[in-house]
């Protein structure tokens, strides 16, 4: 669906709006003007009835519309990414980064890329062998979601704890895949005790919260003994409460140029982590994100996990799961192509295996 439309549906739902006077540049087309106001109700903006940030607003959403036409502009298929409205349009590139990414991220990762006792070595013969075979043997698509072993999208909203999100979403799917029981565990838990240099909705990496539930035996709490809050607090874990479920040992790995292990491992081990660059992803709608999505390291910037892949078709994809709630991209997940590490998707990829 194009973004106009998803536009034209907003405005139909949402008949009734209260128009808030503006001042307008004479360039500013009235499509613009009207597109903003059905935005606004929609999305039901806490500013809507502010004329000096509704001004302030509409002037980053009409950088998002022109940003939108641009990238729809260069779409090369039926199936590439296609760029509209989303509940992101009215916020600058930097706003956005602040808001919904981890900026510092990269930084972060640096310390895991040479930690040898996380990164893959020169395997022995017999285990390069096993790895041939099991690359042979991995399908043309494969998604996790129709085994049952992957919960619900979560919505993280202004808490920048990704890094937590998708661990936790990675034990939960590892839980199931080893005793066929899918359960939500504590995302919250991660976000008030992780050490290891975690900081709550204020920062966080996939490697180092591994790092620090492994090191810790830190039994991982079912979602209904510590529900989320959204925001970072003091670790409540209550003792009387208890969890077998810990993390048993995980990798934290670089795929660059090896994607197809990346493959293999989603086939043969189950859903994994990644960091990504994912600045780009403001007005994303869906399709394939194929091109304009830097993947250097020094660019990641957010944590998703991979549940699939699709190479039945002339693009191939993984199936990534957000953590920016249901309604973002195609019900919370999105598409990235395979085979030149777009948006910096074989960066830093964390497998984990789970005692249960």
């Amino acid at each position: 669906m194009e973004w106009k439309t998803v536009a034209a549906t907003a405005l139909v739902i949402s008949l009734g709006f209260l128009a808030i006077p503006i001042k307008v540049a004479p360039d500013t087309s009235v499509e613009d003007v009207r597109l903003f106001e059905t935005y606004v109700s929609y999305y039901n903006k806490s500013y809507r009835h502010d004329p000096e940030e509704y001004g302030r607003k509409f002037g980053r959403f009409q950088r998002s519309l022109r940003q939108i036409e641009r990238m729809n502009r260069l779409r090369s298929t039926q199936e590439s990414a296609y760029y509209g409205l989303t509940e992101f349009s009215d916020l600058s590139e930097e706003e956005f980064l602040s808001l919904a990414l981890r900026p510092d991220l990269s930084a972060r990762g640096e310390r895991h890329r040479n930690d040898c006792h996380r990164r893959r070595t020169h395997d022995p013969l017999p285990e390069r062998l096993n790895r041939v075979k099991r690359l042979i043997d991995i399908p043309p698509k494969f998604d996790w979601r129709t085994k049952g072993v992957v919960t619900p999208v979560r919505a993280q909203g202004s808490c920048g704890a990704c890094w937590a999100y998708t661990v936790v979403a990675c034990v939960e799917s590892m839980v199931a895949i080893k005793n066929s029981t899918l359960r939500s565990f504590s995302v919250q838990e991660m976000i008030d005790c992780a050490g290891n240099g975690n900081f709550g909705c204020n920062g966080g990496d996939i490697c180092s919260l591994l790092s620090w539930l492994e090191d810790n035996e830190v039994p991982i709490l079912p979602e209904s003994d510590y529900p989320v809050t959204g925001t970072s607090g003091t670790c409540l874990v209550d003792r009387s409460k208890t969890s077998t479920v810990r993390v048993g040992d995980f990798t934290c790995d670089s795929y660059v140029d090896s994607e197809e292990e990346l493959i293999s491992t989603l086939v043969n081990h189950g859903p994994v982590a990644a960091a990504v660059n994912a600045l780009t992803w403001q007005n994303y709608l869906g399709g394939i994100i194929q091109y304009h999505c830097d993947g250097a390291f020094s660019m990641l910037n957010h944590a998703v996990q991979i549940v699939g892949y699709d190479r039945s078709g002339p693009t191939p994809f993984y199936i990534v799961r957000n953590s920016w709630g249901p309604l973002f991209g195609n019900k919370g997940y999105l598409y990235i192509a395979i085979g030149k590490n777009i948006c910096g998707i074989a960066n830093q990829v964390a497998a984990v295996d789970v005692i249960i």
